[in-house]
């Protein structure tokens, strides 16, 4: 029996309609004074649009014009929406705590360490066409077929993930006990999980911010200690300042076989990073496909390849990084982690 299927990148599918839920969009100001931002995809109809903590709803008309056949959003003249001109989301050189020194040289991309920044983005629920969502594609389930079986027959599993601060969770807004209180990514992902399957699963999050792959090995002690069922491996955030694609690929492979040295039947997800903000000088952006290349060669029986460097390609062919942004540079914000929790749970539901 052939068990690859094709699944997509959607929110929710409603008959022939993808409904998007809460994508995440920032208003700039535009040269006549009025804001304007864009959906990544075609809207049929929109929804809703509210403030990211859920507290404050807007109307189309009296906000924001939206005409059919279009993804471009725009503020009325009398919008109660605030749009944000490109100085406002700057900083003067050396006056944040870390250097975020813009591409052009004009001082500081603006550093949100909580929620600075999803305070200023809004989220827009709309539906969709299924036509205009990106390309399914292929997963093969065979890759992480011990834990789906275990997850099927209800056994208990253990989940552990070993990351950077993107895994960690920062700006998601449960980290900092404030609406709309989502979890992390990771969490979301062990939530999906009970609620398809009858199976408890245990998460431990052994995740560190400013972490990278060098690091990960240094804690593959650590993760054995937990009994994992399934490990979630997801740095290159941070490696990409300096670690080659060739060694990144190195370090995974390493960690993951000092952790199946003690448990050979232990499954893995591999995480492809998203990619930071191209007007970041510090980053070298040209290795985030490089170490997604590195991960998928590494894919075989017991390991997949969850593909987030593809996805936010994706989205940036449509959005401005903005709008997706947890802290300005290199974080997701709830939205960001919904869409990491949706390719990761993708690999096991």
């Amino acid at each position: 029996m052939d068990e690859r299927r094709a699944v997509t990148a959607a929110n929710e599918r409603q008959g022939d309609m993808e409904r998007v839920v809460g994508e995440s969009v920032l208003f700039l100001r535009v040269d006549d004074g009025t804001g304007s931002a864009i959906l990544q995809h075609l809207p049929a109809g929109i929804e809703a649009i509210a403030s990211s903590d859920g507290m404050t709803h807007y109307e189309v008309g009296r906000d924001v014009v939206w005409t059919e056949e279009s993804r471009l959003l725009r503020l009325t003249s009398g919008s109660r929406i605030r749009a944000y001109s490109e100085a406002e989301l700057r900083r003067p050189a050396g006056s944040q705590a870390y250097a975020l020194t813009h591409r052009d040289g004009n001082g500081e991309i603006l550093f949100g360490p909580e929620l600075e920044w999803a305070e200023m983005q809004l989220c827009v629920t709309y539906t969709t066409r299924y036509a205009t969502v990106d390309t399914p594609r292929v997963v093969d389930l065979e890759q992480l077929s011990r834990i789906r079986s275990r997850l099927r027959a209800g056994t208990a599993c253990t989940l552990v993930v070993l990351g950077d601060s993107i895994s960690y969770g920062h700006n998601a807004s449960g980290l900092y006990s404030r609406p709309p209180f989502q979890p992390p990514y990771p969490g979301l992902v062990a939530k999906a999980l009970r609620e398809r399957y009858a199976s408890e699963v245990q998460l431990v999050n052994l995740s560190v911010s400013g972490t990278n792959t060098e690091w990960g090995i240094t804690r593959a002690a650590d993760v054995v200690a937990e009994r994992p069922d399934l490990v979630i491996l997801a740095f290159g955030m941070n490696d990409s300042v300096s670690v080659s694609a060739e060694q990144y690929q190195r370090n995974m492979a390493r960690i993951r076989s000092l952790i199946r040295e003690s448990a050979p039947e232990c499954d893995f997800i591999l995480v492809a990073p998203m990619l930071g903000n191209p007007d970041w000088t510090t980053l070298n952006h040209e290795v985030f496909p490089q170490y997604r290349d590195a991960l998928s060669a590494l894919c075989e029986p017991g390991s997949a390849l969850a593909d987030l460097t593809r996805v936010w390609t994706g989205m940036l062919r449509q959005k401005n990084y903005l709008d997706l942004t947890g802290n300005g540079v290199n974080h997701p914000n709830d939205f960001g982690h919904r869409v990491y929790a949706r390719e990761v749970s993708l690999l096991l539901l």
